[in-house]
């Protein structure tokens, strides 16, 4: 985890309370108020309570209900009559295929060609259009736009509009209702939205407490901007959190969250991995990896963030193929994964009792790859690559100081130089 900047809070946002008061009043009987959970393994970590406010339960799966909602209820009946048009991921897609399917208002959704198949069917089954092409959201926003200006569909912005603030802003309401004394909140970060809605809601009436952003380090646009005094665009992005995958800033929110927001922080793919995994083992909760941003965070530095503190999980939209593999990333990072290369001899039973001892000292076998040929091996010697489920770290290094106390020759392949979880 990165500590990239501190914005500066001196002036005001374009959004404030009573825009988002409003918002919530719009949104009653719509949206949920949604659970915050607590997490007693990250409050042990912190040294005092840590919350989880649950978005990822809310309709649609994800926060983006309430900006929607609060955006399209608001448009004249004479905007409404040619429909609306809109660019997403998924989150966002979903959130205005509802609003429109409830309002009346005919959709139209242009989605990423790789967008996650659940988040397009859902899409769909809202009864929204959806037209895929392009590969990041900005690519599916310049098409959107392009749709607007042909056809007269009102554009629904992701985050850049003051409705989709205020209506985001609402989970800030909420979640200083429900955890009152709260002292550190932590909101991931795409295009602004969320975060300066829940930061303009929290400063307005607590401004005592610090407000986080959170990034994915290989789609971080905020640190760039802020130091640059507005809004840069990233020449590239790579990371699994789809939902705060945004190359750009949006020129409003860049005023709310340079207004609100106290610092920001970036965390890799691997600890968010390891957070999606913690959710899911540890608090039974299923979260995409842009929603446990915020959780890696946490896991990553627990001790510079005061208690009591509330991760926002924003959303819980994930294909079941990502979930398969960032769980598979999630359980290697956090050493419960072992890649090893042993040396045996090339005799009758050297295998067997390999295998024999390393399941005598607690580890499952996945896969075996017994290789003769390699000008690397000496004569009367073969390599054994072995693939094992481990308990965690120290499993990792009792069984390989057993494997070259009993003589072989043990490389340990797949994990990064430094790795503290063995040693080479």
């Amino acid at each position: 985890m990165t500590d990239v900047t501190t914005p500066d809070v001196t002036t005001g946002p374009p959004v404030g309370l009573a825009e988002i008061r409003a918002a919530r009043e719009l949104l009653a009987g719509v949206t949920r108020a949604t659970p915050v959970a607590l997490s007693r393994a990250l409050s042990d970590a912190i040294g005092g309570p840590v919350w989880f406010k649950c978005e990822n339960l809310q309709r649609t799966g994800s926060f983006k209900i309430r900006g929607a909602y609060t955006r399209l209820a608001r448009l004249p009946e004479s905007e409404r009559a040619r429909g609306v048009v809109a660019a997403s991921a998924g989150n966002h897609a979903q959130g205005v295929a509802l609003a429109a399917q409830l309002l009346g208002i005919r959709a139209t959704v242009f989605m990423p060609a790789g967008a996650a198949i659940p988040k397009v069917d859902a899409t769909r089954g809202y009864g929204a259009e959806v037209l895929l092409g392009g590969e990041t959201v900005d690519d599916a926003l310049v098409a959107a736009i392009a749709h607007a200006e042909r056809t007269g569909a009102e554009l629904i912005h992701p985050f850049d509009h003051p409705d989709v603030v205020a209506g985001q802003g609402t989970v800030g309401l909420e979640l200083l209702e429900q955890v009152p004394d709260v002292a550190t909140v932590l909101v991931a970060a795409g295009g602004g939205g969320l975060l300066g809605g829940v930061a303009a809601a929290i400063k307005a009436q607590r401004p005592d407490v610090r407000v986080v952003g959170v990034q994915a380090a290989g789609a971080a646009a905020w640190p760039g901007s802020l130091a640059a005094g507005g809004p840069v665009a990233l020449g590239e992005m790579r990371t699994i959190a789809d939902g705060i995958a945004v190359g750009r800033p949006g020129d409003l929110t860049f005023r709310q969250v340079e207004a609100t927001v106290d610092e920001f922080v970036t965390v890799g793919e691997d600890s968010i991995s390891r957070a999606l995994l913690f959710c899911l083992e540890r608090a039974k909760l299923l979260v995409e990896p842009a929603g446990a941003a915020t959780v890696a965070a946490l896991l990553g530095d627990p001790g510079r963030f005061a208690a009591p503190a509330v991760a926002v999980l924003s959303g819980g939209n994930v294909d079941p193929l990502v979930l398969l593999h960032v769980i598979q990333n999630g359980m290697a990072s956090a050493a419960r994964y072992l890649s090893l290369q042993v040396r045996v001899g090339d005799r009758p039973g050297a295998l067997a009792a390999l295998l024999t001892g390393v399941g005598g000292l607690g580890a499952n076998v996945i896969d075996v790859e017994h290789s003769r040929i390699s000008a690397t091996v000496p004569m009367g010697e073969v390599d054994v690559a072995l693939s094992l489920e481990m308990r965690g770290p120290e499993h990792c290094r009792e069984l390989v100081a057993a494997l070259r106390s009993a003589g072989h020759r043990v490389v340990v392949t797949g994990v990064p130089d430094g790795d503290p979880r063995v040693s080479r």
